[in-house]
């Protein structure tokens, strides 16, 4: 069994990041069903990409709800920077704010992850 977090950074403004941040579902997708043991943390313009997500008429929304047991959380600090606290709080999604207000990924490392960014 492996230990993979799985980081997202890319958010939708763009046709190539909303690509990042399905593959980046995707492959959680992919641990999951071979029963690894997945961590989602979105970070940065992620916080975006995961509020974007989150909303049902979004088409890449089934592919969230797949994994949506897999995510640790949004970072805390970013999601106020991005702008979507309050629509992540509303969703039901917990903030990450072990290092000065983001995640740790240090402790994901000293726990054996495997660290993937997309």
């Amino acid at each position: 069994m492996r230990k993979v977090a799985v980081l997202v950074l890319a958010g939708t403004e763009t046709h190539e990041g909303l690509g990042r941040l399905v593959n980046a579902l995707m492959l959680a997708q992919e641990l999951k069903g071979a029963k690894d043991e997945v961590r989602l943390i979105f970070d940065g313009a992620g916080t975006q990409g995961l509020a974007a997500l989150a909303d049902p008429s979004h088409k890449a929304h089934p592919v969230l709800l797949a994994v949506k047991d897999q995510i640790m959380g949004a970072c805390a600090y970013c999601s106020r920077a991005f702008g979507v606290k309050e629509t992540l709080e509303k969703a039901g999604f917990p903030f990450l704010s072990e290092y000065k207000d983001h995640p740790s990924l240090r402790h994901l490392l000293e726990e054996g992850y495997t660290i993937i960014t997309f």
